[in-house]
């Protein structure tokens, strides 16, 4: 089997329960709408491609915009929205709505989670390199932030993704909108705005029943990777990097993850 082609598919019903792992994504009501129309956009959490829906709350982002065509600007909203984003779609062309979280912390008060946490993460190494650290194995926090992106279709949906310059984010090759996608989906993942070889990109596929299927893939030495689409589903492209950090007090975070997210769907 090739570098390229190395993939697990997995049924949801076969994943962990114990997987402490959830996806932050930025879900549209449609991913194709007319010019002129109400373009919404909700942000939810969770795991499998399901979770619960965040309010517009300016306290807990650094960052919530949209790129259509040659205009980017911050979207609008009051504070307790639901949906996140909800407004008319200008011309037609491609959107990229773009949000990033601020920076959040959690404890980990059980090894096991953690464990099951960088082993779904595909960073099995880390195990070994927190107890070298003399690090304990209960107790300890780790700080974490998100960096979505999801792509509308507004009328002809013509254009392309852009590198909106987080720390981390996944960025399209192609519109799948709009061009030819037989040999797959092309993306790039990026950490500070150059590539990430070797990362699992987690692939979320949901058909119209709702039904979803998972697929891990691995992005080359230049942080590309091809993933598998069909007409007709709905997709939640994941990546996730962890990174040590050196805390200062014995209540600082001794691990940082950044979690990029890109959603699309490919028409019938």
């Amino acid at each position: 089997m090739t570098f390229l082609s190395r993939f697990a598919v997995f049924a949801v019903a076969a994943l962990p329960t114990t997987a402490t792992a959830h996806e932050f994504w930025i879900e549209p009501g449609a991913y194709q709408v007319e010019t002129g129309a109400t373009m919404v956009a909700h942000l939810r959490v969770g795991e499998n491609f399901g979770g619960i829906e965040q309010s517009y709350l300016p306290r807990n982002f650094e960052r919530f915009d949209r790129r259509c065509g040659d205009m980017q600007s911050e979207v609008p909203g009051r504070a307790g929205d639901r949906p996140a984003m909800s407004m008319e779609a200008p011309g037609d062309g491609l959107c990229v709505i773009i949000h990033q979280t601020r920076d959040y912390s959690l404890t980990y008060r059980e090894w096991q989670k953690f464990v099951n946490f960088v082993e779904h993460k595909d960073f099995e190494a880390v195990l070994d390199e927190h107890l070298s650290r003399g690090l304990p194995r209960d107790g300890f926090r780790e700080r974490y932030s998100r960096f979505a992106k999801s792509l509308i279709a507004v009328g002809d949906g013509a254009g392309a993704d852009i590198e909106a310059g987080m720390r981390t984010e996944i960025v399209a090759e192609a519109n799948p909108y709009t061009d030819p996608l037989d040999d797959g989906f092309p993306v790039r993942v990026l950490f500070n705005g150059e590539p990430r070889a070797d990362a699992q990109v987690e692939l979320f596929a949901k058909s119209a029943d709702g039904a979803v299927e998972i697929t891990l893939h691995r992005t080359d030495m230049d942080g590309r990777v091809n993933l598998p689409v069909r007409p007709g589903m709905s997709y939640l492209a994941d990546a996730v990097l962890l990174l040590p950090l050196s805390p200062q007090t014995d209540t600082a975070p001794v691990w940082e993850s950044l979690w990029a997210s890109l959603t699309f769907a490919v028409p019938e």
